[in-house]
């Protein structure tokens, strides 16, 4: 797959600090990724979509809940796909990576039955936002959904939550905004699933899913 290169912003934020990234994803637990998926009603086959995949732990997992998917993971970032193909390869599970950019997803209209996306919505600004979320609902079936977890602001918070989400880019992470974002960008419904937290509730994250509408 040809790829253009492109600004952007490695898994772990910096270069320096992607040995560190696995175990910071591990932090944050399997369980919220396996309910992430759980709410996604997977199909047994069909093709699945794991956008900003970082280093794979997502798509492995799906892979090994799901193996007769044809999964895909996308990321921008050559070094963390490396790795994915490595975690995959000692799970020994078959995931496509390739390198690409959310914002133009390099997959042609109604490509995948379900698209994920975990820990990687904050990382984005809010202009790239509205793009990225067209893009997963022109790659998705009819009747196909979005499924994303992420990080979310409080709209009240105490001191230490302050300090925790003090990433101005979590300022547009409310809920409102989000589904208003999805009905933005052309899906059909959008609505938070549910709430979750880490680190003795001081982390909180949004489940979220988003249907493409079905054809006749």
């Amino acid at each position: 797959m040809e790829h253009v290169n492109r600004t952007y912003l490695p898994a772990a934020g910096h270069d320096w600090a992607l040995p560190l990234y696995d175990p910071f994803v591990k932090l944050l637990g399997d369980k919220a990724r396996q309910s992430l998926i759980v709410q996604a009603a997977m199909p047994t086959v069909g093709r699945v979509l794991d956008v900003g995949c970082g280093t794979g732990t997502m798509a492995v997992l799906i892979k090994q809940l799901y193996p007769k998917v044809d999964l895909v993971g996308l990321d921008p970032d050559p070094k963390a796909l490396r790795r994915a193909g490595r975690k995959a390869k000692r799970a020994s599970v078959s995931i496509q990576f390739d390198q690409g950019s959310a914002d133009t997803l390099p997959y042609p209209d109604a490509s995948f039955e379900r698209v994920f996306s975990s820990f990687m919505f904050h990382h984005l600004r809010p202009d790239q936002r509205p793009k990225i979320l067209q893009e997963v609902s022109r790659v998705l079936v009819p009747g196909g959904s979005f499924h994303l977890l992420d990080f979310e602001r409080p709209e009240e918070a105490g001191f230490f939550a302050r300090l925790l989400y003090s990433n101005h880019h979590l300022d547009d992470s409310l809920e409102q905004r989000i589904i208003a974002l999805f009905r933005q960008a052309g899906f059909a419904s959008g609505k938070k699933i549910r709430t979750g937290a880490l680190l003795f509730g001081l982390l909180r994250m949004g489940y979220y899913r988003a249907n493409v509408i079905e054809t006749a």
